[in-house]
C-alpha cells in the first residue's frame, strides 16, 4: 500500500499528488513513470513521475480526471492508500550539457516536463519553456518551471495569460529572433505534440516527444503501446517513453488513441451512475 500525503486541485479536473514511495523515489529519474492500480480488481494506468524528493521518499503525481481510474483516483484523500505503484519505469531522458534547450509542454503534461527543464537546468543548459494551454488557469507549474528556465513564455489559446496563441506560435517567435537552439522537447496532447514536431521540422531542430500511450503491464510484454518510429515497432514503455518525434508515425498513433473511446465512454458512464464497483 502506498499512502497519499497530500492532495491539491491545481485545475479543472487536475490533481497533484504526493504519495510515500521511498523504494521508486531513491531510483527516480526525469521522463520515467509508474503504472498504478488502486485497488485489487482496478485497471493499471501509467502516470509520468512529476517530481521526486528521495530525502523525504516520495514522489509527486499530477493527473487529469478523464476517465474512470483517474475519476476514482481523485475521490481519494491524503491519509488514504493506492494498492499498488510499480516504478520507475521507461528509459530516463537523455539529459546533458546541449547549449540552448527549448522545452515545450502543454496542459497536464507540464508536470511530465518539469523534471526535465530542472535536469537540464542543473546539467548547465540554457533553457526556455514555453507553457501552453486552452485558458490561463489550465497552465499548470508556471512557478516551478519559470525557477529552472533562463525564459517562461506563455501562451493561452484565449489571450487570458501570455501570448495569445499556439504554443507552436512560441516556437516560431523564438527562432525568428535569432536563439540558437540545439535541441527540443515536447509534453503533452498527442495533437499538439505532433505539430511541435512539424514546427521543429520546418525550423531545422531535433526535438524529444513524450508518447504516453495506452498501457498494462509497463514490461513491453503486452504489446498495447506500440507504435511505429522510423518505420520500425517500438514499446512506448520499454524503448520510450521519449523518442524523436520527426520519426514518429503519428497519424497512426492518433488512430491508436481513439480505438476504445467508446468502451472508455461506457465504463466512465457506469462510473458516474454509481453502477461501477470492480475497482474495489
Amino acid at each position: 500500500m502506498f499512502r497519499i500525503l497530500s492532495k491539491e486541485k491545481i485545475a479543472p479536473k487536475e490533481y497533484d499528488f504526493w504519495v510515500e514511495a521511498p523504494r521508486i523515489a531513491a531510483k527516480a529519474l526525469p521522463g520515467q513513470f509508474v503504472v498504478l492500480r488502486l485497488g485489487e480488481h482496478g485497471e493499471r494506468i501509467p502516470l509520468t513521475i512529476a517530481d521526486f524528493d528521495r530525502e523525504k521518499g516520495s514522489i509527486r503525481l499530477i493527473f487529469q480526471a478523464v476517465g474512470r481510474t483517474t475519476a476514482m483516483m481523485a475521490s481519494l484523500e491524503a491519509g488514504d492508500s493506492i494498492l499498488d505503484i510499480s516504478g520507475p519505469l521507461g528509459t530516463p531522458s537523455e539529459i546533458e550539457s546541449i547549449g540552448t534547450v527549448l522545452a515545450v509542454g502543454g496542459g497536464v503534461g507540464i508536470a511530465a516536463l518539469f523534471p526535465i527543464i530542472r535536469g537540464l537546468k542543473e546539467a548547465e543548459n540554457k533553457v526556455i519553456t514555453i507553457l501552453g494551454g486552452r485558458t490561463s488557469e489550465l497552465v499548470i507549474m508556471k512557478d516551478e518551471c519559470s525557477r529552472y528556465s533562463d525564459e517562461l513564455i506563455v501562451t493561452t489559446d484565449d489571450g487570458s495569460e501570455g501570448q495569445k496563441g499556439l504554443v507552436t506560435d512560441a516556437m516560431k517567435m523564438v527562432a525568428a529572433r535569432g536563439e540558437k537552439v540545439d535541441h527540443c522537447w515536447a509534453i503533452g496532447p498527442t495533437i499538439m505534440m505532433k505539430f511541435c514536431a512539424a514546427t521543429a521540422g520546418e525550423l531545422g531542430l531535433p526535438i524529444w516527444v513524450s508518447m504516453n500511450p495506452v498501457m498494462v503491464d509497463g514490461t513491453g510484454m503486452c504489446g498495447c503501446c506500440r507504435l511505429s518510429v522510423d518505420g520500425q515497432i517500438k514499446f512506448g514503455c520499454v524503448d520510450g517513453p521519449e523518442f524523436d518525434g520527426s520519426k514518429v508515425n503519428w497519424n497512426e498513433f492518433l488512430g491508436r488513441m481513439s480505438q476504445y473511446k467508446e468502451e472508455e465512454r461506457i465504463s466512465m458512464d457506469k462510473y458516474a451512475e454509481g453502477r461501477d464497483l470492480s475497482w474495489l
